[in-house]
């Protein structure tokens, strides 16, 4: 885990303190999906910024996630440039929305913050390729590897009644 202790960063207010750290990127779960990044310890830049009532940190890094193709379920890579931004006010007085759940006993966690921004930078649907054909419908091979076509249709015994109904039009 890649933590910033926040008590060693001396800035006062309109200050801004930056740095590039090593992120813990452990391979996580999103949809039933398992995706890992490599390299698995990427750079992240930090910025901290001191405001008059708070901080405001900024995390920016490049990470190439891999995990199953949403049509065919190969494995396949995605590159996304990460941005995250997270605001902690200062005083105990301000509102729940002000803090961060990253920051801990004035601990930063950078990992858990470079897991999370990393997941929502995920596309809806990583693909191997734009054209990607998916699996057969009827018997699971993948069209990209054996394309064919299936001589009789088997079709779902849910849909009679609506057969039956078509019948008697």
């Amino acid at each position: 885990m890649s933590t910033l202790d926040l008590r060693s960063i001396r800035i006062r207010s309109g200050e801004q303190w930056s740095d590039t750290r090593e992120v813990d990127l452990q391979p996580f779960e999103l949809g039933g999906q398992r995706y890992v990044a490599a390299p698995e310890h990427p750079e992240a830049d930090v910025t901290i910024s001191r405001t008059t009532s708070g901080f405001l940190f900024e995390l920016a890094l490049e990470a190439r996630l891999f995990g199953p193709c949403f049509r065919c379920l190969a494995e396949t890579g995605v590159t996304s440039r990460i941005r995250g931004r997270e605001y902690q006010a200062s005083s105990q007085a301000e509102s729940d929305e002000l803090e961060t759940p990253y920051v801990v006993d004035d601990r930063l966690d950078l990992s858990a913050w470079a897991r999370d921004a990393v997941a929502f930078a995920l596309p809806d649907k990583i693909l191997c390729r734009a054209d990607c054909a998916g699996l057969c419908p009827v018997c699971g091979r993948d069209l990209n590897l054996e394309p064919h076509e299936h001589e009789t249709v088997v079709e779902d015994p849910r849909w009679d009644a609506l057969a039956e109904l078509k019948g008697r039009l």
